[in-house]
């Protein structure tokens, strides 16, 4: 579903039926203790870009409120942890490396290799 931002979230929830206008954002109501969530959280949260690189099921993400600076706005803030490898992913976008592993050597280079024997 689109975030008030215009981006495609799936843990942003809005029932627009017959009038209403119930919006929430489940992965910070689903974090212990459950985050408040406010439309301008959507302008700066990484989780839609995560999630449209990386589409692992295995990823779980964990979200915290930050504030960089003091007179600054709140940001959202995830880290990211594999459960099938059941480590931290350092980078959520590209994931841990062992669910979905990238090849030993792109097209191309193995003539590269090859030659320079």
């Amino acid at each position: 579903m689109k975030t008030p931002a215009g981006k495609e979230c799936p843990y942003f929830y809005g029932d627009y039926f017959r009038g209403r206008k119930i919006e929430e954002c489940r992965l910070l109501s689903a974090a212990l203790p459950p985050l408040p969530w406010k439309p301008s959280l959507c302008q700066t949260c990484p989780v839609p870009a995560i999630r449209q690189a990386n589409a692992c099921s295995h990823l779980e993400l964990k979200p915290r409120l930050t504030r960089p600076f003091p007179f600054l706005r709140q940001q959202v803030q995830v880290t990211a942890y594999c459960t099938k490898s059941k480590q931290v992913v350092l980078e959520p976008f590209i994931g841990c490396g062992e669910c979905h592993p990238l090849p030993f050597a792109l097209p191309g280079e193995d003539d590269d290799a090859d030659t320079a024997a």
